[in-house]
C-alpha cells in the first residue's frame, strides 16, 4: 500500500474541509431561493467530524513536518484542531434552525464556518510567521463577513465594519511584527528565530518584533487594551456567529501565541512574561469592571471575555510545563461553557433576538426550564464554581502562577474572580425571578430542535467533564505541553517521528 504523501498526511483534515467548503458552495448555487439549506449544514457537520476523526488518528502517526518544514503537526496543535472541530461542531448545530428560513443564503454561512476552521487549524499547525499570517487572514476574513450575516439589521452591517476595520489595522501590527523578526534574525521560521536569539545578546529589533506580534495578536484574543471592537461587534453580530467567534479564533490566536513566546522567543521569556503579566492584569480588570455596567446580555459576555482572556494570559506567567497545558485547558474549558451560553442565547432569543437585556430574561425558568438550568450550570462555570471545568481551569491556571512567584497576579485574578460573581449572579437572578403582573414578555421560543438541543447536550457534558473527570483533557494538555521541551529543528517535507519523550507524557 503506498504511504501517505507528507503534505497531504499533515494538512488532510484542512483538505477535508476545503473540499466541504467549497462543494456546499457549489450545491448552493444549484438550490432555489426557497428551499432548505438544512442538508448543507449537515454536510458541514459530518465533514467536520470526518476532519476531527482524522486529526485524533494524527497523534499515532507521530509528529509530521511537511511543507519544508513550515507545518508542523504534533500532539500541541492536534489537541487545538480537537478543540477546533468540537466548537465547529456545537456552532453549525446551533446554526441550523437559527437561519432555516431566515437566510436564503445560509449555504454560504455553512462554507464560512468551514473556511474559517481551516484557517484556524493552519495557525495552530504553522510553525513559520508568514504561514501563520496566511492561516489568520483565512480565518479573519471568514468572520468578518459572518459578523454582518443579518444583512437586514444596521447594528449587524455595523458590527462587521468595525470588525474589518479594526480588525485589518491589528493583522498591520502582526505583519510588521513578523518584517522585525526577520529583520532581526534573518529568518521568519520559528525555530531559526529561537536558534538567532538564544545566545546572550538580545537584538532590540527582536524585542520589538515581538511586542508587535503581542499587540496583534492581543486583539484577536480581545485582551485590553486592545479590546475596544469586543464589546459592539458581539451586540451586532449574530448570536452563533458570537459563540464561535469568541472561542474558535482565540483558541487559535493564544497557540500562535503559545508557539512564538514559549518556542521562538523563548530565551527572552524575562522580557514577554512582563508585558504578558500587565496585559493579564489589565484584561481581568477592565473586562470585570465592564461587565459590572452592562445591561445589555451580548455586552456583558463580552467583557466577561475579555476578563477570560486576561485569566488565560496569566498562564503565560508560569513555568513552561505547567502554563501551557494550563492554556490548554483553560481553552478548552472556555470554549465549553461559553459556546453553550451563547447557544442557549441563541435558542431563547432567536433570529430577531428579542432578549436582549437582563431584564428580559425574566421568567425564562417558568417557561424554559431546561434552557434556564443550561445557563445556570454555563453561568456558574463561568463563575468558576466548583465541580465546573471553570473552577479546575481557573485553578491550574492560579496555580502556575504561584509556582512561578507570580503571587500578585494571582491575587488580581482571584479578586476579580469575586467581582464577575456579582453580573453573573445578576444574570441567574433575573432568569429565575417572576415578571410583574402586566409587564410585557419578549417573545420566547417554545421549542428546541434536536440539533440545538445536540449543541446543548455536547456543551454542557463538557462542561460537567472538564469539572468532574478532567483527567483525560489534562493529560492531552500536558502532552501538548510536552512537545515545547524537545524545541528540535524541523526536517523538511518528511513525517519525522522526532524522540519518544516528546510522542509521550
Amino acid at each position: 500500500m503506498t504511504p501517505i504523501p507528507p503534505n497531504v498526511a499533515a494538512l488532510l483534515p484542512e483538505y477535508v474541509l476545503t473540499i466541504a467548503a467549497v462543494a456546499i458552495m457549489m450545491m448552493e448555487a444549484m438550490l432555489k431561493p426557497g428551499a432548505s439549506r438544512k442538508p448543507l449544514g449537515w454536510l458541514a457537520i459530518l465533514s467536520t467530524i470526518a476532519a476531527g476523526i482524522i486529526s485524533y488518528l494524527q497523534l499515532a502517526m507521530g509528529p509530521l513536518v511537511a511543507f519544508s518544514g513550515t507545518i508542523r503537526v504534533d500532539a500541541f496543535s492536534v489537541f487545538f484542531h480537537l478543540l477546533i472541530a468540537g466548537i465547529v461542531i456545537a456552532t453549525l448545530l446551533s446554526s441550523l434552525d437559527y437561519f432555516d428560513g431566515n437566510a436564503s443564503h445560509a449555504g454560504e454561512y455553512f462554507s464560512l464556518v468551514l473556511f474559517g476552521a481551516v484557517g484556524m487549524m493552519l495557525m495552530t499547525c504553522s510553525v513559520e510567521l508568514l504561514m501563520v499570517f496566511i492561516g489568520l487572514e483565512i480565518s479573519s476574513i471568514s468572520t468578518y463577513i459572518m459578523a454582518g450575516f443579518r444583512k437586514s439589521q444596521t447594528a449587524s452591517s455595523e458590527s462587521s465594519l468595525k470588525y474589518f476595520l479594526l480588525g485589518s489595522f491589528a493583522t498591520a501590527f502582526f505583519l510588521y511584527g513578523i518584517a522585525l523578526a526577520f529583520g532581526a534574525t534573518g529568518s521568519t521560521s520559528l525555530t531559526a528565530i529561537a536558534a538567532a536569539i538564544g545566545g546572550n545578546a538580545t537584538p532590540r529589533m527582536a524585542l520589538l518584533a515581538l511586542a508587535m506580534m503581542i499587540v496583534g495578536l492581543g486583539f484577536k484574543v480581545s485582551a485590553a487594551p486592545f479590546h475596544v471592537w469586543t464589546p459592539d461587534v458581539y451586540q451586532g453580530a449574530p448570536a452563533p456567529v458570537v459563540g464561535l467567534m469568541s472561542t474558535a479564533p482565540k483558541a487559535a490566536a493564544f497557540a500562535v501565541l503559545l508557539r512564538v513566546t514559549f518556542s521562538g522567543f523563548a530565551s527572552m521569556s524575562h522580557r514577554w512574561t512582563l508585558m504578558l503579566w500587565i496585559l493579564a492584569a489589565l484584561s481581568m480588570t477592565l473586562g470585570n469592571l465592564g461587565a459590572l455596567m452592562q445591561r445589555d446580555v451580548k455586552r456583558m459576555l463580552a467583557y466577561s471575555s475579555i476578563a477570560h482572556a486576561g485569566y488565560l494570559l496569566v498562564a503565560f506567567t508560569a513555568l513552561p510545563a505547567q502554563g501551557i497545558a494550563a492554556a490548554c485547558f483553560y481553552t478548552a474549558a472556555y470554549a465549553a461553557m461559553n459556546v453553550g451560553a451563547f447557544i442557549v442565547v441563541t435558542e431563547a432569543a432567536g433570529f430577531q433576538e428579542s432578549l436582549r437585556t437582563v431584564d428580559d430574561y425574566k421568567g425564562l425558568a417558568l417557561r424554559r426550564p431546561i434552557l434556564a438550568a443550561l445557563l445556570a450550570l454555563f453561568l456558574l462555570s463561568l463563575i468558576g464554581i466548583p465541580f465546573t471545568g471553570g473552577f479546575f481551569g481557573k485553578f491550574y491556571v492560579f496555580t502556575g502562577a504561584l509556582q512561578a512567584g507570580h503571587v500578585w497576579l494571582a491575587v488580581i485574578g482571584l479578586i476579580n474572580s469575586g467581582v464577575a460573581c456579582t453580573y453573573y449572579l445578576r444574570l441567574l437572578a433575573s432568569v429565575y425571578s417572576r415578571r410583574e403582573d402586566g409587564a410585557d414578555a419578549p417573545r420566547i421560543a417554545e421549542t428546541m430542535s434536536i440539533a440545538a438541543g445536540a449543541a446543548l447536550a455536547l456543551t454542557a457534558v463538557a462542561t460537567l467533564l472538564l469539572g468532574v473527570m478532567p483527567g483525560r483533557v489534562l493529560r492531552l494538555a500536558q502532552d501538548a505541553g510536552s512537545t515545547f521541551q524537545a524545541n528540535q529543528p524541523a526536517a523538511a517535507d518528511g513525517a519525522v517521528p522526532v524522540n519518544a519523550s516528546e510522542a509521550q507524557h
